[in-house]
């Protein structure tokens, strides 16, 4: 009768948690240094169509007259087109004008990040194999 560990393996149960724990404070120190941006206004060029820059601003006039149309008559196809495609177009102007950047950090706070999560996931995996 051989006793089972992590993963129903006798890799052991102590690597287990260990790399677990590694991966968990490596990827929330990673996460915490990165810093997200955007450059979202309403006189930013979302889109360009040969050459002209459409803004978030000039999506927002079609969208006004769609919810015209709705507020006018509710099965009208055209206003629901117009409002769902106007949100759609700003939703993915507002998302394209993300920028993420990793916070200014020294390189020995880079290499313990690296180590705790790189070095986690391989203490995780091994715990998960037989030992011979």
């Amino acid at each position: 009768m051989s006793k089972r560990g992590a993963g129903g393996s006798s890799g052991g149960v102590g690597r287990f948690f260990l790399g677990l724990a590694m991966m968990i404070a490596g990827g929330y120190l990673f996460l915490s240094s990165i810093k997200i941006v955007n450059n979202f206004s309403l006189g930013y060029s979302l889109y360009s169509i040969g050459g002209f820059g459409l803004t978030s601003g000039m999506v927002l006039v079609p969208f006004i007259f769609g919810i015209g149309l709705i507020f006018y008559n509710a099965d009208n196809f055209l206003g629901w087109l117009l409002a769902v495609g106007s949100l759609v177009m700003l939703l993915f102007g507002v998302i394209a004008s993300i920028n993420f950047r990793l916070a200014p950090m020294s390189a020995f706070e880079l290499i313990t990040i690296l180590v705790l999560a790189i070095g986690g996931v391989g203490i995780f995996v091994s715990s998960l194999q037989e030992i011979k």
